[in-house]
């Protein structure tokens, strides 16, 4: 064979050329952004690292789902960005503890308490309520809203019911414990309502700004465990308002000395129009189409500032405050306006500028603050930097409605964190979060956390079955088994799902995608694992385990999973799964292989009793221990730790199904004696007498019985009379038949 060209003229052979493979472009992760109301590439200001600032609660009463519908959407959204994306994120929330709502319920809490300790006699608590109904009845004409109306009529009938008996009970001199008792109930029913009236009479009197920050710390710890019971990851840094004032001050200042503020009567207000006039500023990025809606303006501003006086100090009517001048039972700071307080929308814009500077990557919150309140906070914050691009990214999360209705304490459908974690558990309620998209409304209702319970079952049977599989003794060699074209084309498959999770993480973090893309992927691993198990063969355990460690891993990065468990959901308490695992499983183990050798021996030897014993310490015994075994004909039985609660729930259902069972086995066994009782009533008639009963129909009959007229003496038709020969002819073979019986003895 002759040479290559190299080789006959003595040159040395020399590697080709190598061409890349051309790949594809990979997916780019993009996020709907409020300023575009798009879904914009997703690209960091300086490289991996994202800033992010969240607007947090107001913290003067208990959190609700509402609160949870937004913080735990940027629960989700945050650990995906830094453990999926892999981003270096620094995520910022504010606490809003100076603030309208804040200073009149703290207000009204001090009034009330101190009335209380006064201990009015039953006739001066009397006086003072009828006085105290006059001007809410007022407040409640002038109602428009039909939530609070209602909410404000219920309160009002309750203090009205409570006052009747205090009265009676005056006027028939009752003894003074019976007064007493009348009493106390009339204080705590016309709460609302004396506050009301003690806060317009005796509220200027309220000075000490120690009165106005007890109560935000209160509702701010109760909010902090709220969220470390939701499994929501605590801020980076935290920002209160209360700790912030000199760097408002210093702010708000900027504003002014920019030209885009102004000071009248104490207060300092922005120059809405001076602003939108300036080249590169631009209000109401957000929502343009409700600038000058003033009915939101004024929400934003706080129910103690829309006073006619305080709107008159405006220049235009779409100006907001900066710094509120504080009136008289009002707590205040020094500044070079005189003694006030910061107004709502700027205590986000100092406090970010102060921790992420002229520009941040992300700002959050919930849908329904984009105007005024983020809109405000764009415009001031651009009017200090002065700049046009104070966020990059603006992310809204959408409102949670309860079973179709909007969530108000009027229609005693205000469901707490509280009172939601007793129903569910921190995982279910994020799963139900997962299960819809984080920017559009989320209905919570029973339906919703339905889905979530199925989702968290189906999920956690896979884990427990795969465990099952790794726990079955193999040695080193042993793990390592031969690929058939049934792993191949499932491995196949679980790596096309990793791809569509991917893709649809990469799609605006659509965490309900890549929930039914995972939910999918399970299905498959449990249709090859019946395979297997129909055949007598054990699954491969080195693609089983991957397939559980991945999906392990991203319910981890959803939150979804609390603690560090290796596979799968936790077992036990907080802090015991791991422990509580690898102690007694080998244990429950043993007891399992002598359980299954004490049965075969039992069943070779029938000895039904000790059967049942057995039988027992499977329903009975150790599900009220978190065990669940799960025998299978022909092959090893299986060992789950499970939740006891989850377990006892299954139980009783396992006990309603067979009794329901038992029921309908019972009901259809009567109902077929009475069908017998029935046929063997009518084959005991003669044919003769079949018709001689219906005299209602019939007035005469041949020498047979037949019927030959009607009741009005009229002869029956031919086709009557042959419908009734048929059945004439049937009842005697239906007599014949029974007199056979008869004769035979078996009629009863």
């Amino acid at each position: 064979m002759a040479g290559s060209s190299e080789e006959q003229g003595g040159g040395r052979r020399v590697q080709p050329t190598w061409s890349p493979p051309a790949g594809s472009e990979p997916c780019k992760l993009r996020l709907y952004n409020s300023l575009t109301r798009s879904k914009d590439v997703f690209v960091p200001q300086n490289g991996r690292r994202v800033t992010w600032y969240c607007c947090g609660p107001t913290v003067y009463d208990a959190s609700h789902m509402g609160h949870a519908r937004s913080y735990i959407s940027f629960d989700i959204l945050r650990r995906v960005l830094r453990d999926y994306f892999k981003f270096d994120v620094f995520y910022c929330m504010n606490i809003t503890d100076i603030d309208d709502k804040i200073i009149r319920r703290a207000r009204q809490n001090h009034l009330f308490q101190r009335y209380r300790e006064r201990r009015p006699h039953a006739a001066r608590l009397l006086e003072d309520v009828r006085a105290a109904l006059q001007p809410f009845s007022v407040r409640l004409s002038e109602t428009t809203d039909p939530d609070k109306r209602q909410m404000l009529e219920r309160t009002l009938q309750a203090a009205r019911l409570a006052v009747e008996p205090l009265e009676r009970a005056l006027q028939a001199s009752l003894n003074s414990e019976d007064v007493d008792s009348r009493a106390q109930v009339l204080l705590e029913e016309a709460r609302d309502v004396l506050s009301d009236w003690l806060d317009s009479t005796c509220g200027s009197e309220v000075t000490d700004n120690s009165i106005f920050s007890e109560l935000p710390r209160f509702w701010e710890d109760e909010f902090h465990r709220d969220m470390k019971a939701l499994n929501v990851l605590p801020p980076d840094a935290l920002t209160r308002v209360s700790e912030y004032v000199p760097e408002i001050v210093s702010f708000v200042q900027r504003i002014v000395d920019n030209g885009y503020g102004y000071v009248s009567n104490g207060s300092v207000y922005f120059d809405t129009v001076k602003f939108s006039s300036s080249e590169g500023h631009s209000y109401g990025k957000l929502v343009p189409e409700a600038v000058g809606d003033q009915k939101a303006l004024h929400e934003g501003e706080g129910d103690l500032s829309v006073s006619a006086d305080r709107l008159s100090e405006k220049h235009s009517p779409n100006d907001f405050a900066l710094w509120k001048a504080s009136k008289p039972g009002e707590p205040s700071w020094p500044c070079p306006w005189g003694k006030g307080r910061p107004g709502w929308h700027i205590e986000c814009s100092a406090m970010a500028g102060t921790l992420l500077g002229a520009s941040m990557d992300i700002h959050g919150g919930g849908f329904d603050l984009r105007f005024p309140h983020h809109d405000n906070e764009l415009a001031q914050s651009e009017a200090h930097f002065e700049n046009d691009c104070w966020v990059r990214y603006f992310l809204h999360t959408g409102h949670l409605t309860i079973a179709g209705c909007k969530m108000s304490k009027s229609l005693k459908n205000f469901v707490t964190i509280k009172e939601a974690l007793k129903k569910h558990s921190a995982r279910q309620l994020r799963l139900a979060f997962l299960m819809h998209a984080w920017k559009d409304t989320l209905d919570y209702s029973a339906n919703t956390m339905e889905s979530a319970l199925q989702y968290e079952r189906f999920m956690n049977e896979f884990f427990l079955n795969v465990k099952d599989v790794l726990r079955a003794p193999v040695d080193s060699a042993g793990q390592f088994e031969k690929w058939e074209e049934e792993e191949a084309g499932l491995n196949e498959s679980f790596h096309s799902r990793k791809a569509a999770v991917h893709e649809a993480l990469c799609d605006n973090v659509d965490t309900r995608t890549a929930l039914e893309e995972m939910r999918a992927l399970v299905g498959q691993c449990n249709l090859y694992m019946a395979a297997r198990k129909a055949a007598r063969r054990r699954p491969n355990r080195g693609l089983l385990g991957s397939v559980a460690l991945y999906l392990t891993h991203m319910l981890k990065v959803f939150g979804a999973i609390e603690e560090e468990s290796p596979l799968g959901f936790p077992v036990g308490g907080p802090g015991s799964s791991l422990n509580l695992e690898s102690t007694v499983m080998p244990y429950l183990q043993a007891l399992s292989e002598f359980r299954e050798g004490v049965r075969k021996i039992a069943r070779d030897k029938k000895v039904p009793e000790v059967l049942q014993l057995s039988d027992a310490l499977r329903d009975d015994v150790l599900p009220e221990l978190g065990v669940r075994l799960e025998d299978h004909e022909g092959l090893p039985t299986v060992v789950k730790l499970v939740d006891r609660e989850t377990l006892l729930r299954e139980r009783e259902e396992k006990k309603r199904v067979e009794e329901e069972r038992r029921r309908k086995k019972e009901e259809a066994a009567r109902k077929k004696q009475e069908q017998e009782a029935a046929k063997l009533a009518k084959m005991r008639i003669p044919p003769r007498e079949l018709f001689l009963s219906e005299r209602d129909k019939y007035s005469r009959f041949d020498e047979n019985g037949l019927p030959t007229h009607d009741a009005d003496g009229k002869e029956l038709s031919k086709g009557q009379a042959k419908k009734l020969r048929k059945l004439l002819e049937a009842q005697e073979k239906l007599h014949t038949e029974y007199l056979q019986m008869v004769q035979n003895g078996s009629a009863q």
